[in-house]
């Protein structure tokens, strides 16, 4: 079931949205401010963000922006603002695509359709933040232009954090995605070594962070 977060103060037209795709298999968050809309955002697992610009506590474009520092979730902006100078501001801090009002429930359905179409086999292949930069595809792994050579158990930790950033991925998952070779029993401690030996690699003691009892997480350094 795909996740989609609306963010939209007009309370008619935000249930209007979500009425327009209700036939799909979606689960709705539907708030009306940008606080709100943050905290659900960085607690769950959005597929796609419904943005209205104009909002209560704060603009739209600046939350755009602060999204797209960590994560390529698709984003769909809805605005008053038509100007060819918006419309483009948009797209340059990371907008999919950008709907001037009014408008059609039938066309922002269509165009969600084909984002979430266009998305659902889309991966984070290429990460970058501060002094990293990350690779996947070639496995270049860089901090301060420095290369870092990882192992295979540690390439694969860093991509399961990285595609969950911002998340917690219990120890549960991670060993069974990790140690996903058919293996009856992997002890946990095996875990905690390779989380330490990547943290210490990577020289990431402020973005791999312990959940204790719960699992990890890449978090965001603030």
């Amino acid at each position: 079931m795909k996740n989609i977060l609306i963010i939209e103060d007009d309370i008619a037209l935000n249930k209007g949205v979500a009425l327009s795709l209700k036939h799909e298999d979606y689960n709705f968050y539907q708030v009306y401010n940008l606080s709100e809309g943050r905290k659900i955002f960085l607690e769950n697992d959005i597929d796609l963000i419904i943005l209205d610009l104009n909002l209560p506590d704060g603009d739209g474009m600046e939350f755009c922006k602060e999204i797209r520092r960590t994560s390529e979730v698709p984003i769909v902006m809805l605005t008053a603002k038509d100007m060819e100078v918006d419309i483009v501001t948009g797209f340059e801090l990371g907008a999919d695509d950008y709907i001037t009002k009014p408008f059609s429930l039938m066309v922002l359905r269509a165009r969600v359709l084909a984002l979430l179409r266009r998305s659902s086999q889309k991966v984070v292949n290429k990460f970058e933040i501060d002094d990293y930069s990350f690779n996947f595809d070639d496995m270049v792994f860089l901090k301060n232009n420095r290369e870092i050579i990882l192992s295979k158990t540690e390439y694969k930790l860093l991509n399961i954090l990285i595609q969950n950033i911002g998340k917690v991925v219990s120890r549960d998952i991670l060993i069974d995605k990790i140690w996903s070779d058919g293996a009856e029993y992997v002890d946990e401690n095996a875990l905690s070594v390779s989380i330490n030996r990547l943290r210490n690699k990577l020289d990431a003691h402020e973005y791999i962070k312990t959940i204790y009892g719960v699992g990890y997480t890449w978090g965001i350094n603030s």
